[in-house]
């Protein structure tokens, strides 16, 4: 067996690597935010994902294009939330937003996620699981407000805000709608599906942004940039994402996302030498306690009906 397969076939070791990847997107959003249209920028990412995976895929996708037939309402919701919704709002919300509004707003992930899952009757989820979210949330908020808490009464509801709001809401009903892939149906070819997908719904949205007359960058800059999250942020982070969800379920994976807020903050130290204060600290540790705590809990318990299949 090689590292790689023991990897795979240890998804705790692999849940903190997607949001690593989303913090480099994250800081890679923020600094084209103005120069790169968001719509344009979130077909960008999805073309280069979907161009990695398609070589690897398109045999299996004909000899289970029946399969692909019977799950096309889900991958084209799938699609619809995760791919197209999440992606182009949250990136549409960086053109306005101030940067600590987003981070707060896009820590309640691991909040939306369990009551996505329990509304939808998916996932029954643990007071241990709960309240590790909990504590890493706090971290969070510890580290946006700068250690005074009274400096959240200034975050504004204005702007982008709502956008990263939906956007949440978004990925947390893709991450539970995940659970449903039938079993019968590669990982990787449902992936590829739920991309083409989501690039048609958000087609008539770029057609709509082009027409605005937007400029898109070819510089290297920017095109390297859309590369790295094309096959970093993209396809590698959610075929180790959907990993993570069908194994460890999606309450212990959302919870995984408050580490986004960790690493935005290691790597803006690292590439654009911001400092790491005291509350940074703080905020970090309860951060990695929470994480600790939920994804020490157990698998959560499915909600399946009779027939329904799942990973």
């Amino acid at each position: 067996m090689t590292i790689l397969q023991r990897l795979w076939a240890q998804p705790m070791l692999l849940l903190p690597l997607p949001p690593l990847f989303w913090a480099g997107n994250l800081v890679l959003g923020r600094a084209l935010a103005g120069s790169f249209p968001p719509v344009s920028l979130a077909v960008g990412r999805w073309v280069v994902a979907l161009a990695c995976l398609l070589p690897f895929v398109l045999g299996a996708i004909g000899a289970q294009r029946q399969a692909l037939i019977r799950a096309r309402g889900l991958i084209f919701a799938c699609g619809a939330f995760g791919i197209a919704g999440y992606n182009a709002l949250g990136y549409l919300s960086l053109q306005s937003a101030p940067a600590a509004s987003v981070a707060f707003l896009n820590s309640t992930l691991p909040l939306m996620v369990p009551l996505a899952a329990f509304l939808l009757g998916v996932e029954r989820v643990s007071a241990r699981t709960l309240a590790g979210i909990a504590i890493s949330f706090i971290g969070v908020t510890w580290i946006v407000a700068r250690g005074e808490l009274s400096t959240l009464s200034e975050l504004s509801l204005a702007g982008g805000e709502p956008l990263v709001l939906i956007a949440v809401a978004n990925y947390a009903v893709y991450s539970v709608l995940l659970r449903r892939r039938p079993a019968d149906l590669d990982p990787l070819v449902f992936l590829a599906a739920t991309m083409a997908a989501g690039l048609l719904v958000l087609l008539p949205f770029w057609i709509w942004e082009l027409a605005q007359g937007v400029t898109i960058p070819t510089t290297p800059g920017p095109i390297a940039a859309v590369l790295y999250i094309g096959v970093f942020a993209s396809l590698l982070a959610f075929i180790i994402w959907n990993r993570c969800v069908a194994t460890l379920g999606a309450s212990v994976t959302g919870a995984s996302f408050h580490l986004v807020a960790l690493f935005t903050a290691a790597l803006a130290f690292l590439i654009l030498g911001e400092p790491v204060r005291w509350f940074h600290l703080i905020g970090a540790a309860l951060i990695l306690g929470g994480f600790g705590l939920a994804a020490t809990s157990g698998h959560a318990t499915p909600s399946r009906r009779p027939g329904e299949a799942r990973p």
